[in-house]
């Protein structure tokens, strides 16, 4: 493995082409819109660029990529993953690409080496704000529908600014896409604005479920699959839900705990500046960043509730 700088990444990628970009597992605004971005980039540039398909992208996101994708990988591809921390991120049918990877740009603290070459830096926010850096360095231009899919990424990953990763750089970026895009308000309004009755529903349980501990610094939330069947829940109304009981006043670190498809327990923990929510997960065989952080066990839910409230006692105590 090769690490890179943004000017060292910019240049390899002028020197190829054929790219496909993959992106990881349930994914999220900054996957999809750092995808999106580098691959409107690329072609800008005059390069072949393409995403592969993701099966598990949701409708909110889906015009990210549309005109973007291709369905399969070719032997003359040359493949680079954007947001994808570690090999078991990528999505099931793609896990056998991953020795094929011949970049990887990412952003997350506790990322695992696994391609030829790598440009990963914890200090940014999000991984949109990577590839706007090599974009710039290889002479791209923000047009509006690249700066849609960069406004995105930075908006989701922060929290629409609000989480401790934002920096002062991130707010420069984000002033570029103001300076190309009228679609702002829009954007802010469909991911942040906008609350559907059922995750109205979705959040009402968790109000009347969730174990406080620790004095209320601790917040546990085991979401059952069959209640957020009732509430008539999708992944777009889930969305960033595991921030929910991290924004209850007094709480300081929270974990929210859901069903997946395959038996296994999704964890996400969300912690305020001074926990370290990768640290938590790290022990779950999980990683992130020191705000929020994730990972999957094979427990019921019950048990999985009862090591994460464990867990977070220990590291409030």
């Amino acid at each position: 493995m090769t690490g890179l700088t943004i000017a060292e990444t910019a240049n390899a990628l002028l020197k190829g082409d054929n790219y496909v970009i993959l992106t990881h597992r349930r994914p999220d605004g900054d996957t999809l819109g750092s995808s999106a971005l580098l691959c409107r980039g690329l072609r800008q540039l005059g390069k072949t660029a393409h995403i592969l398909e993701n099966p598990e992208i949701t409708p909110k996101y889906i015009h990210l990529h549309q005109g973007l994708t291709k369905q399969t990988v070719e032997a003359a591809d040359v493949l680079i993953s954007t947001d994808v921390a570690s090999a078991g991120m990528l999505p099931e049918a793609v896990t056998c690409l991953a020795d094929r990877i011949w970049l990887r740009i990412d952003h997350h603290r506790t990322s695992e080496a696994f391609t030829e070459k790598e440009l990963v830096d914890p200090d940014s926010a999000s991984c949109g704000e990577l590839v706007y850096d090599i974009l710039v360095q290889m002479g791209a231009q923000l047009d509006v529908a690249m700066a849609n899919a960069l406004y995105t990424a930075i908006s989701t990953d922060t929290g629409c600014f609000r989480f401790a990763n934002t920096k002062p750089h991130t707010f420069r970026v984000a002033a570029a896409c103001a300076e190309v895009t009228p679609d702002i308000f829009e954007i802010n309004q469909s991911l942040f604005g906008t609350t559907s009755l059922p995750r109205l529903k979705v959040e009402s349980w968790l109000l009347q479920n969730m174990q406080f501990l620790s004095d209320g610094q601790v917040a546990v939330c085991p979401l059952p699959a069959e209640v957020e069947r009732s509430c008539g829940a999708t992944e777009d109304d889930l969305e960033n839900i595991s921030g929910f009981p991290r924004s209850i006043e007094g709480v300081k670190i929270a974990a929210t705990l859901r069903e997946t498809a395959d038996g296994l327990i999704k964890i996400s923990v969300r912690a305020v500046p001074g926990y370290d929510a990768g640290k938590v997960c790290a022990k779950f065989g999980g990683g992130g960043h020191r705000g929020a952080a994730g990972a999957t066990v094979d427990m019921s839910l019950e048990q999985a509730a009862e090591a994460m409230a464990k867990a977070l006692k220990e590291c409030i105590q």
